[in-house]
């Protein structure tokens, strides 16, 4: 099954976007109790490390790994319901990774509960749901989900997982991606209005050559290499996938991705910069572009201008399933607090998680201001786009009128952030594979809606 096959429940934006799950609850639920309550956060929160609680079994460990399928026939993350949910919080033990290291203190983030937030109702197929209640159904496919207002925790909850798993998060680490290439932007160390080319000279002669950097951030290339149908594993992009150790490999697949990049001919559909068109191929020559700028693998450029500085709890890892190269449009295993530590630093709480702010107010004003709102409408796909939604930017999927900046993944993950509101939400799922099941994205939007919104 196609991975946009798998999002066609959220709706033909996200699946633009794409083109832009159960066994056991572990739960911590800051949105409910009250103090003293030991059902209630007190409990909860900053449990004792004697609390720890494994997240599987040596008999179900052993059960899944046998359940994985032939590579040679089926990619791992071709399956859907309990295996995918498996699979999503283990795939440490299926791949090879690339480590993101922490360093310091770890920065504490204070528990706020707010039982608007977990009360909040919602519309389901059920009928009328509490938003924490809502999580916990079987309406729902995600495994943790944490929300975060003026730098303290507001809710918390961990249907699907322990609060300790690293899950992956696939296409949130796009924006990963562009956050550090923005900081040495920052630096004066790149010109985005420059062609790719200028800093990868590998590139001159293939489909890229001349194509602005600016361009390749927006997702307006132009070049023919769509994510998004996964019927062919010949086509240009799950052979750039192959590469990387991310799709069925053939006899003639190609070794390296940057090769595989830099002789790519497979023509435009599009001028460069004049329409949307969905690929992780332009992620990967922007963490390219860090690479050569920094003179690092990008792992090691994350560790050192982000993962180091945010007091995150843990070290993150990437998938890097051939040769130790990242997979950096959709490889981050990560636990839900650290990236919402992460989206802490585009807010004006950055200083909970960070002595020096990290992310600009120039980029966040790119974010929020400088979007091409032509180019996202120009989209290949022909979907329309939301009245509500002004543009994609710089890897992020969609900036709301209101000023939500989203990233997603394709099954279920998502990153939104509001500087204006001082918001993060940050939620990970799996594909359910049954009808009626939803992500959290819609959900959590018209929660935070509901509570914050003016």
């Amino acid at each position: 099954m196609r991975k946009i096959d798998r999002v066609r429940a959220a709706g033909p934006f996200a699946m633009g976007i794409i083109a832009v799950f159960l066994v056991g609850f572990a739960i911590v639920d800051l949105g409910c109790g009250q103090p003293g309550d030991p059902s209630g956060p007190d409990q909860l929160t900053a449990a004792p490390a004697t609390d720890f609680k494994p997240a599987s079994t040596v008999e179900e460990t052993w059960r899944q790994h046998k359940a994985l399928p032939d590579p040679s026939e089926k990619i791992w993350w071709d399956i859907s319901g309990p295996d995918m949910l498996w699979n999503n919080k283990n795939l440490h033990q299926i791949v090879p990774t690339v480590n993101v290291y922490r360093s310091g203190q770890v920065r504490e983030l204070a528990s706020r509960p707010m039982a608007e937030i977990a009360e909040f109702e919602i519309e389901t197929p059920d009928g009328t749901m509490q938003f924490r209640d809502f999580l916990q159904s079987e309406f729902s496919s995600t495994m943790g989900v944490v929300i975060v207002h003026r730098g303290a925790i507001v809710f918390e909850l961990y249907p699907r997982m322990k609060p300790h798993e690293k899950p992956i998060w696939w296409s949130v680490t796009k924006a990963f991606v562009s956050t550090v290439l923005a900081i040495l932007e920052d630096r004066g160390l790149v010109d985005v209005s420059l062609a790719i080319d200028h800093y990868i000279p590998e590139l001159v002669g293939s489909d890229f050559e001349g194509v602005r950097i600016r361009d390749v951030l927006d997702m307006a290339s132009g070049v023919d290499c769509a994510d998004g149908d996964y019927s062919d594993k010949r086509s240009c992009y799950l052979q750039f996938e192959a590469a990387l150790g991310d799709s069925v490999r053939f006899d003639d697949s190609p070794d390296s991705p940057y090769e595989y990049l830099a002789n790519l001919n497979v023509g435009h559909w599009a001028e460069p910069g004049t329409g949307f068109d969905y690929s992780g191929t332009n992620t990967f020559l922007i963490s390219w572009l860090v690479e050569v700028l920094t003179g690092m693998p990008f792992q090691d450029a994350l560790s050192k201008e982000v993962w180091t500085n945010m007091g995150a709890e843990a070290d993150a890892s990437l998938y890097a399933a051939r040769n130790g190269v990242p997979m950096t449009s959709g490889g981050l295993l990560a636990k839900p607090r650290d990236v919402a530590r992460f989206g802490l630093l585009f807010t004006p709480s950055w200083g909970v998680v960070t002595d020096e702010p990290i992310v600009s107010e120039r980029y966040l004003k790119i974010l929020t201001d400088g979007g091409r709102p032509e180019i996202l409408r120009n989209n290949r796909g022909g979907w329309p786009v939301p009245e509500d939604v002004k543009w994609n930017v710089y890897q992020w999927d969609q900036v709301y009128t209101n000023n939500d900046i989203y990233k997603g993944g394709w099954a279920g993950q998502g990153l939104l952030i509001n500087p204006d509101r001082d918001l993060v939400a940050v939620w990970v799922g799996y594909d359910a594979g049954v009808e009626g099941v939803r992500s959290a994205f819609g959900p959590v939007r018209e929660v935070l809606e509901g509570v914050f919104g003016d």
